[in-house]
């Protein structure tokens, strides 16, 4: 009898418990009803499509994660630093092929290769196409551009944007890695675009800080390629035996005239 006379108060104090805990209570009333709706939906799923182990839940899973979301809202890394960032400027000279430059600059700590492309490429091209730049390097391309006369002898309107657009592409490769077109291509998910640019003419004749920054560029772009056309600096004088400087001009004349008197040596 004193083992029955317990069991009720075993079960009021339950419910005491969980009159005072109501977000428990209603944490499992969430849980079971969850549960619950999955049950239907396993059953809805298999009178469909017959009596299989497919777990309707599992399925209703999202197959893309926070993190992988997060990352494909964020702006890609630029690896290249351009100067100018946003357009080409081009001085509107009709009927003749006319320059630009840009200066490119790997900010990144890993060796870039670099690529350009263009909308117009019977009309535009570069020099150079491409390239490969270690961490902290710098380069100045020329753009080449032939300018067409205007249709129905329209003029082109200067200072504003053209059709024309360059793309600016960068991959990371390793030390080492020569520059080919065919980087881009053999991995063409590592590619990253750096930025697309339009072009601007401007009045080649008139003043205007964006033409003198252009052939101050221009300038600099063409003492680049000069100095990459000299070859290497000598290291200085070569020496032979115990420190003895010897002009190579003058080894070659010795060892002329020490084969000349071994043949008159030999004659005689």
């Amino acid at each position: 009898m004193a083992t029955g006379d317990q069991n009720p108060s075993v079960e009021t104090k339950k419910k005491n418990i969980f009159r005072l805990c109501p977000f428990w209570q209603r944490r499992r009333s969430t849980t079971s009803s969850s549960s619950s709706s999955t049950q239907n939906l396993n059953q809805n799923y298999r009178s469909r499509h017959g009596n299989r182990s497919t777990d309707v839940s599992a399925v209703s899973k999202p197959s893309l994660t926070m993190s992988s979301v997060a990352r494909s809202l964020l702006p890609a890394r630029r690896r290249l630093r351009l100067d100018p960032s946003s357009y080409l400027y081009f001085p509107y000279e009709t009927g003749k092929q006319v320059r630009s430059a840009i200066k490119l600059k790997n900010t990144s700590k890993s060796h870039t290769a670099f690529k350009f492309q263009t909308t117009a490429p019977k009309s535009c091209y570069m020099r150079p196409p491409g390239g490969v730049l270690a961490p902290g390097e710098s380069v100045f391309a020329t753009v080449f551009k032939f300018v067409e006369h205007p249709e129905n002898n329209e003029k082109q309107k200067l200072n504003q944007k053209s059709k024309v657009k360059f793309k600016i592409m960068s991959l990371k490769v390793k030390p080492g890695v020569e520059y080919v077109p065919e980087l881009f291509d053999e991995q063409k998910d590592q590619v990253a675009v750096e930025q697309v640019l339009r072009v601007i003419f401007i009045d080649a004749e008139r003043p205007s800080a964006a033409l003198e920054k252009l052939k101050r560029q221009l300038d600099e772009a063409e003492a680049a390629v000069e100095a990459r056309k000299k070859p290497p600096p000598e290291t200085g004088p070569r020496v032979v035996g115990e420190g003895l400087v010897i002009d190579e001009w003058k080894e070659r004349r010795e060892k002329y005239l020490a084969r000349q008197q071994v043949e008159a040596d030999s004659s005689s």
